[in-house]
């Protein structure tokens, strides 16, 4: 198998990033119209919601890729090509996190949106992440050199740890807890986003130790690093309602 993997579709020939990043698009918003919860939120309110949600995503995505080597980003801080030329997940999560909840503020709505995302996101990353397996090298995606027997070259003859693989079985193993922990508890609203964002930015946190990137901050990259604040601003979260559920289900004795 050569990388990058392009599809072939009649006479036309695609980018394999391309194809998997519009499919993922395209399915993911599919099925949050779909599995959405239509009584938590109408339709017009959702609907800036999700634009929030896109367009703080692609503002983050891009910020927190320009963090990577801020000294690079400010030598090329005029360079059109390289201020657009990349983008990260968790940069696009907490972003699309931002827009959403400046988003609601604007429509006056107060309830959680965040559970309708779930599963939606969960599949979308996935499938991309297959585009930046079949597009090998340039995706700056890949892990570093392994002789483990599930290793891959994408190219450069070194065997290597193919990250992207271990993310999508990740998302995978992620899902299934959560959709049994949907089915067999009632937590509360936003629990279901709350819990797959800690479980992401722990994956991320730490499957960024094999990945030959620059850890310019005390040893950490910058997904790392924002990694870690994501962590603590759901850990808060998280902490504030189990000791909330906590108050209420034990009577107060005087």
């Amino acid at each position: 198998m050569t990388f990058p993997y392009y599809i072939h579709i009649g006479s036309w020939t695609f980018h394999p990033h391309f194809i998997f990043e519009c499919l993922a698009y395209f399915i993911g918003f599919r099925i949050y119209l779909y599995t959405r919860n239509k009584e938590r939120i109408p339709y017009d309110k959702a609907i800036w919601v999700m634009i929030g949600a896109a367009t703080g995503a692609a503002f983050g995505s891009k910020a927190l890729y320009w963090l990577e080597q801020p000294t690079l980003t400010v030598q090329h801080i005029t360079d059109v090509h390289y201020l657009l030329a990349g983008k990260t997940i968790v940069g696009g999560l907490l972003g699309g996190l931002i827009g959403v909840e400046y988003m609601k503020k604007r429509i006056g709505w107060t309830r959680s949106t965040g559970d309708d995302f779930v599963f939606p996101l969960l599949v979308g990353m996935s499938i991309g992440r297959i585009g930046c397996f079949l597009t090998g090298l340039s995706d700056h995606t890949y892990g570093i050199a392994t002789d483990w027997s599930i290793g891959v070259d994408f190219g450069d003859g070194i065997m290597r740890h193919p990250t992207k693989l271990y993310e999508i079985v990740f998302l995978f193993c992620l899902g299934l807890i959560l959709w049994g922990v949907k089915r067999n508890y009632t937590l509360w609203e936003g629990s279901g986003f709350q819990f797959f964002m800690v479980g992401y930015l722990l994956f991320r946190f730490g499957i960024d130790f094999i990945k030959p990137t620059p850890h310019p901050y005390g040893g950490f990259n910058n997904i790392q690093i924002a990694a870690l604040a994501g962590l603590l601003y759901y850990g808060r979260l998280i902490a504030r309602h189990i000791v909330q559920r906590k108050s209420e289900v034990i009577p107060y004795a005087e």
